[in-house]
């Protein structure tokens, strides 16, 4: 990942996916962002805002919420349930005692449902008094990362400060400064009051938002941007339901150019930080699983772009999980059914959270394949190892080692050597790919040989069909051969004809021979 040439990929496309992992982190539909987006900027134009006030808003409503990992934990450990009580306190006037007490109330009472009558108390007391404290404790960590990881977006210092600013509010009484009227920054009261549009229109309807904004003039919102949207709710909220991609995309401000190659790795480096730090025991997982995964893709011999793409996966593979409650990665127990629902659909999430980008839709195909396993017992798709790229497989044995050897809540990590020795049973048993296995252990720094290098990203069995389709054999012959079906040789086929970039049998046979496979 050397290289400093141009990518494919804008700025706007990375923090437009990462809207969508704040969205889904904050108990909101995908999409809300892009909402918010749309709505703040017409309100911008509308003001009458200059093109620099404009861009702040554009990348604000986008990433407001991007430091909301920074204080799961904490959440958990006192609510039991962040995603939703986001969703809940999103809806909420937060300087509004009775509602806010009402909240933590309700949660408070359901995280300690299993308590005993004493014990409840004391939990119900001790957090209605220490929620406000620790409110002001996670809304400034939430901020301080926000304004971390958009530096390393590179993002300007005037996005930065106001993602400082997330929860202020007109009346000084928002956190974490207290700032006050037209202290707050433009960018930040346009783009919480578009964000409180779309959120309680979503749940309360029309008519009964525009009571509640009605409510918060002069305490949560500026008074001329609540008079102003009510003159022209109509126009500014007509077609919001038909938001795309596309739309968002075409508001980004100037210049859109294209991320340099080291650009797209930071940024793909922050969007993986980001990721881990939704539990305190994924912090710097995905950063071990990229550099495992890329020296594995450089043992078995994989094309440059390749190793690179499959090394940003390692990178992105666990974006998903924002989408999964915390208290369960925090379990101390071994997952039940119930988890391991929610848990399969964290590979699902990524691979959408990444769907709307073609290069990364193409990093997300990767990560989609990073729990499959060779035998269809894997999720979230269940395919079978000949639907995998030889990527995906690399991916789901590096990501299998780093996880065993790390700490996990219900149980010690485990030593190199036993991870080590459980990976050769995977793949003995048909789980994991075998050539994938002893890439990633030799990467690891197990004495493990690595078969001869691959070629094109060919994995052993490809080889034995190419060697054959060289020699003539018909695809029954091959299947014969090998002990396996003819559409499992067909699958076979195509896969390496796309890996060699060849179209017919006779430019096989010529690939074969020009890289000595025959």
């Amino acid at each position: 990942m050397e290289d400093k040439g141009e990518t494919h990929i804008r700025r706007g496309e990375i923090i437009a996916a990462l809207s969508f992992a704040t969205d889904l982190a904050m108990g909101q539909p995908v999409e809300f962002a892009l909402k918010s987006c749309v709505l703040a900027t017409r309100i911008a134009r509308m003001q009458a805002l200059g093109a620099q006030e404009r861009a702040q808003i554009y990348y604000h409503s986008l990433l407001r919420y991007l430091g909301c990992n920074a204080d799961t934990h904490t959440m958990v450990a006192l609510f039991g349930d962040e995603i939703n009580f986001r969703r809940d306190f999103a809806r909420i006037d937060m300087a509004r005692t009775s509602e806010m007490v009402g909240l933590v109330f309700q949660y408070l009472r359901h995280a300690n449902r299993d308590a005993g009558t004493l014990d409840f108390i004391a939990s119900v007391v001790h957090g209605l008094i220490t929620s406000q404290k620790i409110a002001a404790e996670n809304i400034a960590g939430h901020c301080e990362v926000a304004e971390r990881l958009a530096e390393r977006l590179g993002l300007t210092a005037e996005v930065r400060r106001n993602l400082g600013q997330i929860y202020e509010r007109w009346d000084g009484r928002g956190l974490p400064r207290g700032l006050k009227g037209e202290a707050v920054a433009p960018a930040v009261r346009v783009v919480s009051f578009a964000q409180d549009v779309i959120v309680l229109q979503a749940a309360f309807g029309a008519t009964a938002t525009k009571d509640k904004l009605q409510a918060r003039r002069g305490t949560a919102y500026d008074p001329r941007l609540l008079e102003l949207f009510l003159k022209n709710t109509e126009e500014l909220t007509a077609g919001l339901d038909q938001t795309t991609w596309d739309i968002v995309l075409s508001l980004e401000p100037e210049p859109q150019t294209p991320l340099t190659e080291e650009q797209f790795d930071e940024a793909c480096l922050a969007m993986a930080d980001f990721a881990d730090l939704k539990s305190t025991y994924s912090i710097g997982h995905s950063r071990a699983v990229s550099l495992l995964t890329k020296e594995a893709a450089r043992r078995l011999g994989l094309p440059e772009h390749d190793a690179v793409d499959l090394a940003r996966a390692g990178l992105l593979h666990d974006i998903g999980q924002v989408a999964v409650p915390a208290r369960i990665w925090q379990k101390p127990a071994a997952f039940n059914d119930d988890d391991w629902e929610r848990v399969r659909l964290h590979t699902y999430y990524g691979e959408r959270i990444l769907a709307r980008s073609a290069a990364l839709a193409r990093l997300g195909s990767i990560i989609a394949q990073h729990h499959e396993r060779c035998d269809g017992s894997g999720y979230h798709h269940g395919v079978r190892g000949s639907a995998l790229s030889i990527q995906g497989k690399l991916l789901a044995a590096a990501e299998a080692y780093q996880n065993k050897i790390e700490l996990r809540p219900h149980r010690a990590a485990l030593t190199a050597q036993a991870a080590a020795n459980a990976l050769k049973r995977e793949a003995r048993e048909g789980r994991l790919d075998g050539d994938a296995v002893a890439a990633v252990l030799s990467a690891a720094g197990h004495s493990i040989p690595v078969g001869k290098e691959l070629v094109a990203g060919l994995t052993a069995r490809e080889v034995d069909v190419l060697r054959a389709v060289a020699h003539g054999q018909s695809m029954k012959q091959i299947a014969r051969s090998l002990s396996i079906s003819p559409k499992t040789v067909d699958n076979h086929a195509q896969s390496i004809y796309s890996k060699i970039g060849v179209r017919t049998r006779g430019g096989a046979t010529l690939f074969a021979i020009e890289h000595g496979l025959c």
